[in-house]
């Protein structure tokens, strides 16, 4: 080495003149820089790949720092003083190491984790989260933004506010953005404009053998929208995103509306297509169950994990491809059941107050979900993925001998509430905890929805419960208590028809309410819950006007609402 610098050193004239001491200090200099140059060399190598890839590595998950290079919103400094964890990042078969900043964590809170909130004491069902896919994930942050926590849920009498998820970081709640399409019109912008035109001027329907018009809020508009979709309407699906997080649909337990979506949607042949130059929305693949099983760290409470990576992942979507950026994420959408669902959009600006959010936990009271773009996504409890249809069905009218029933379990600030007011109070309100195995020995939690007139159906830690779609499919007229809860497919839906909304301050007074129905109106209601089944229930291939197109006109119908055509 000492012969080939030298050798350098003649090379550029600095070896053959001056002093034996001028020239020993020349090279000490110069040997000094060559290893500093080295060092830099040595740290680019090690922290010059990109950042922002998730990778596999054996079983377990790797989530890489994404340093913040494209989101600066939601800057903050954290903590001083937090403690700090080697973490190993691979990406491309290389493997550098780096040093990243941990947030302090809170004492433990429930989460539901996918279990049969409302059905599983229904004959003993088994707990329904499945194991999850690997046992730990290192519990990374970026260094530029602020710990996302999950609050202890206190006492379930204690103010809703308390069982939030919230940020200690700078305040979320906004409005959408004035979003406006860049540019002349595309031929897919002027299809929507024709569309809207024509639900506008919808011509009136009458006695549709397929639709009954009592359900709907305006049938003709519904029947207009909907044929409109059938024939306009074309998806883009993005292929970017690994298994399982993406295109991995989960069809089983309370959280199965998303992958049921995800499955049929990218299963169908009319809507979807190949060039995203023709489509008129666009859909993000992801499960909100998924992600947290591949990315919470149980008993952590800190989901900021969940949210670096589908920010990355939305920032890396706005660079690969144009179509993102020319309506700031107003044409595309994503579906979400798991609670956590609105929660991890808050890191990325446009995702949170532009894209159509299908949230099965949809309450205007937190800020993220925005009525009339955003969309209610039904919640239901699937057992078995292949037969979701099983047990459907209930007694007629005339044989519910129970005025009101519920049965299970005590979270949230609703039901304990519920409980005291009403549990063993009265022979005609059935009202327990979890239903006790005496009571279930000689009638199921499935027989006792179907032999009652309404169902409560209170909210848990969120105001979103499966216990609404399960009472439309034992034909019980479901009471609803849970308020700030936008219901599902209320764009078209007329939820007076079939259903009766309770405030949760007027639980003292349920009884009195619910006998002052008539007799006459509580058998329409209940006849149209008999009618209504057909919109809630799944298939393995769709039905027209099933839950699935359902979901699908939803985000179609609110997409055309909130089109800009202004240039």
């Amino acid at each position: 080495m000492g012969h080939t610098m030298r050798s350098s050193l003649r090379r550029i004239g600095c070896g053959g003149g001056g002093s034996a001491v001028g020239s020993r200090h020349f090279r000490g200099r110069f040997l000094l820089a060559a290893l500093v140059t080295s060092a830099a060399v040595a740290v680019f190598v090690a922290f010059g790949r990109p950042f922002g890839d998730t990778t596999w590595s054996g079983d377990h998950y790797i989530i890489p720092s994404s340093r913040s290079t494209y989101d600066s919103h939601f800057s903050a400094d954290f903590p001083t003083s937090p403690p700090t964890r080697e973490f190993v990042s691979i990406s491309n078969s290389s493997v550098s190491t780096a040093n990243v900043v941990l947030p302090p964590v809170l004492a433990p809170s429930p989460s539901r984790n996918g279990v049969l909130d409302d059905a599983e004491m229904d004959d003993g069902s088994p707990d329904l989260k499945e194991t999850p896919l690997w046992k730990e994930v290192a519990n990374t942050t970026d260094a530029n933004v602020p710990p996302f926590l999950v609050e202890p849920h206190s006492s379930p009498l204690e103010n809703s506010a308390a069982t939030n998820v919230h940020s200690d970081g700078p305040e979320l709640r906004m409005p959408p953005l004035q979003v406006q399409v860049t540019g002349p019109l595309t031929s897919t912008d002027q299809q929507l404009v024709y569309a809207k035109g024509e639900i506008s001027r919808a011509p009136i329907v009458f006695d549709d053998p397929e639709l009954y018009a009592p359900l709907f809020l305006n049938v003709s508009v519904f029947k207009r929208s909907y044929e409109l979709m059938e024939n306009i309407l074309k998806v883009y699906i993005y292929q970017d995103g690994s298994k399982p997080i993406f295109h991995r649909p989960q069809l089983k337990g309370i959280y199965a509306s998303e992958g049921w979506f995800m499955k049929l949607m990218e299963e169908n042949k009319s809507f979807i297509v190949k060039d995203p130059n023709k489509a008129h929305l666009f859909y993000l693949p992801y499960s909100a169950h998924r992600l947290e099983q591949a990315l919470y760290v149980p008993n952590s409470h800190n989901i900021q994990p969940l949210l670096i990576f589908l920010r990355n992942y939305v920032n890396m979507i706005s660079v690969k491809y144009p179509f993102w950026n020319r309506t700031r994420g107003a044409d595309h959408f994503l579906v979400a059941c798991h609670d956590w669902g609105p929660y991890t959009t808050k890191w990325h600006h446009e995702l949170l107050a532009n894209t159509i959010k299908a949230l099965c936990n949809a309450d205007v009271s937190e800020g993220i979900f925005i009525r009339g773009k955003d969309v209610s996504l039904p919640e239901t409890s699937i057992r078995n993925p292949r037969r979701p249809l099983r047990n459907i069905g209930g007694k007629p009218a005339s044989q519910r001998t129970i005025l009101a029933f519920y049965a299970g379990q005590m979270h949230g600030r609703v039901r304990p509430i519920l409980l005291q007011y009403w549990k063993g109070r009265n022979d005609d309100m059935k009202i327990y905890g979890l239903l006790p195995k005496g009571v279930a020995r000689k009638m199921s939690y499935a027989e006792h929805m179907k032999s009652s007139k309404f169902c409560i159906c209170p909210m848990g830690y969120e105001v979103n419960s499966p216990r609404i779609v399960e009472a439309i499919y034992y034909e019980c007229v479901p009471v609803i208590i849970a308020d700030n809860f936008v219901l599902p497919f209320e764009e078209v839906l007329d939820w007076s028809a079939f259903s009766v909304i309770v405030a949760e301050k007027d639980i003292v007074n349920l009884k009195d309410i619910l006998l002052k129905i008539p007799q006459r109106q509580y058998a329409t209601m209940q006849m149209n819950v008999k009618k209504l089944q057909k919109h809630f229930l799944w298939h393995s291939k769709p039905v027209k006007y099933d839950i699935f197109y359902m979901i699908l006109h939803s985000i179609w119908f609110n997409r055309l609402n909130h089109i800009q055509t202004e240039q």
